[in-house]
């Protein structure tokens, strides 16, 4: 099993190319059950979770392909993938593909959209909580679904198709967004979806929809009406820059008292978070072709903050800032609200050093003046990242354990922080 291996205490000074994001290449690619038409998606990042999405989607029958570099392509560059599903041989997803990644239960509303029927294992994913499905299921009864839970499964139909109705979503969920905007766009008459998330990846998901011939309103606000089409055809899309990934580096280069270009970074997709790193004391300068983040001399200042569903503090940069806090001045709180388990990283950074203090959903994070490098374990997908951070500024020798969790979500994390001088490398076997 790889792990990785960092000396801390080097300043991170360069440019770092910024991936096509994951939370939102997957519901795109899952889009293309929706169409016998081929679906082009440019920016696709190289993680495992695609990898493994293009599997479950090959065995319901879509073919994909991916585009060979072209010349003077780095690595950099996200997978041009091409996805056709002109025939659906197989409207079953199984426990054994569906369970190691919770997005992949997302194709259920395709394939009840255009088959009338499938059957989709409950889902898995990293530990971070419950996460239940029930929003999803309520939704599409609301749509006319006949759903049954049979044996670990989700068994769903509807023979003479969907038909639209007004579903408000009791709680903000990104998931069941996905799921209910893809029943949507085939279903009879008008759908909508009031309560609806706001993520970025949302809207990305919607935009190529329409780009598919859906007929969306309200992108990117918690109100979206669709008024169903018969069928949609293919498009091609280009996936959204990662914001996860730009919030990373953005503390890695902080952290490190280092400077850093995050090129093809948009700032309009986590100005909370951004705004929240300014308060720490760390400068940020925004520019059309990406975000300058740096931290030269100066000190960090503590913070207190809640994850919130967009526009607030996303929930995937919680990990990656109490990393950071554990070196500010004073005490930082930090509250999740949105998954009950996501702080079993708590316990790997106090091996580095970190003073952190949970109370309930609140974690008291006490800055101190050195980390010390230690062996220590991933739990999850950003929890891992949180340990690469640490690692970074302490003193010594970190050593990650079960770093499989960072290629689910970061692409090739250890060449781009390389490439900016950190002293970081990856240990196979």
């Amino acid at each position: 099993m790889d792990r990785i291996r960092i000396i801390g205490g080097k300043r991170l000074e360069g440019t770092i190319p910024i991936s096509g994001a994951k939370n939102a290449a997957l519901p795109l690619m899952i889009a293309s059950l929706l169409t016998r038409e081929t679906l082009t998606l440019k920016n696709v990042p190289r993680l495992a979770d695609v990898t493994q999405l293009s599997r479950i989607l090959g065995n319901h029958g879509v073919d994909i392909t991916v585009a060979g570099k072209r010349a003077g392509q780095s690595t950099s560059d996200g997978q041009t993938v091409k996805l056709t599903a002109e025939e659906i041989v197989d409207t079953t997803a199984p426990y054994a593909m569906v369970a190691r990644m919770r997005a992949s239960f997302w194709v259920l509303a395709p394939l009840l959209a255009r088959c009338g029927e499938a059957k989709v294992s409950l889902p898995g994913g990293c530990a971070i909580g419950t996460r239940p499905v029930d929003l999803h299921l309520a939704a599409l009864k609301s749509l006319g679904a006949e759903i049954d839970l049979e044996g670990g499964y989700v068994i769903a139909r509807a023979p003479k198709g969907l038909t639209g109705n007004k579903i408000v979503l009791p709680k903000v969920s990104v998931g069941a967004t996905h799921n209910t905007l893809m029943a949507a766009v085939l279903a009879r008459g008008e759908t909508i979806i009031d309560n609806a998330a706001r993520e970025p990846e949302v809207a990305d998901l919607a935009t190529c929809l329409v780009e598919m011939g859906a007929r969306i309103d309200g992108i990117g606000t918690s109100t979206l009406r669709i008024e169903g089409v018969p069928s949609l055809h293919g498009a091609e899309h280009t996936v959204l820059p990662d914001r996860i990934e730009t919030g990373t580096y953005a503390m890695a280069a902080a952290i490190t008292g280092g400077e850093v270009f995050l090129e093809g970074a948009r700032a309009d997709l986590l100005q909370e978070a951004l705004q929240l790193l300014r308060d720490t004391g760390i400068e940020v300068e925004e520019s059309a072709s990406g975000i300058k983040v740096s931290r030269n001399g100066g000190g960090l200042q503590a913070v207190s903050v809640e994850t919130q569903p967009f526009p607030g503090f996303p929930t995937d940069l919680q990990a990656q800032l109490m990393a950071l806090m554990c070196m500010a001045k004073g005490t930082s709180q930090v509250r999740e609200t949105i998954f009950e388990n996501r702080f079993m990283h708590v316990q790997e950074l106090a091996r580095l050093g970190a003073r952190i203090e949970l109370k309930g959903d609140t974690a008291l994070v006490t800055g101190v003046n050195d980390l010390r490098g230690a062996q220590v374990m991933a739990t999850d997908l950003r929890a891992s990242v949180s340990l690469i951070i640490a690692g970074l500024a302490a003193q010594g020798e970190t050593l990650i354990g079960r770093v499989y969790h960072l290629d689910r979500g970061f692409e090739r994390i250890e060449e781009k922080l390389g490439r900016c001088g950190a002293h970081i490398e990856r240990i196979s076997g």
